[in-house]
């Protein structure tokens, strides 16, 4: 059986290293990978299971930087949202950008939650710690 896991799609270097970290302070380091914007993350999901409708390799979740390179947070999330195959994976925006016509926007695209990044890391490894007992735990998503 293949193992769950959490994609983040997040460019910036320095949150990377702190959102690691909070998984791992949680114990959580092994569920986690990256990407680096909205277009690799579109082709890393297509690969993982829209190209492979019989043996999906899809995450659990996806955690969702806005504004990213190549393809940013908004484009990638209506692509996956409109996709029949994608569609069902929860997508959390996780952004620094807090601005109420985005965050209505984003749950007009399909967002199934939008968090703003804790700015202290105790409070960033909290927030990890329940939304990883969320989707992991208490969830039910169909297949």
């Amino acid at each position: 059986m293949k193992q769950p896991y959490i994609l983040v799609a997040e460019d910036d270097d320095d949150d990377r290293v702190l959102i690691e970290s909070a998984f791992q302070e949680n114990g959580y380091g092994n569920v986690i990978k990256f990407v680096d914007n909205g277009a690799e993350l579109v082709n890393y999901l297509k690969k993982a299971g829209a190209d492979k409708p019989s043996t999906p390799n899809l995450p659990v979740f996806v955690l969702l930087d806005l504004n990213m390179p190549k393809k940013d947070g908004r484009e990638a999330l209506k692509e996956i949202k409109e996709n029949k195959s994608l569609k069902k994976i929860p997508v959390i925006i996780f952004t620094t950008t807090r601005n109420e016509i985005e965050i209505a926007k984003c749950y007009e695209l399909g967002a199934n939650s939008y968090i703003v990044k804790p700015s202290l890391f105790q409070d960033l490894v909290a927030t990890i710690q329940k939304l990883y007992s969320y989707w992991f735990k208490i969830s039910s998503i169909s297949a």
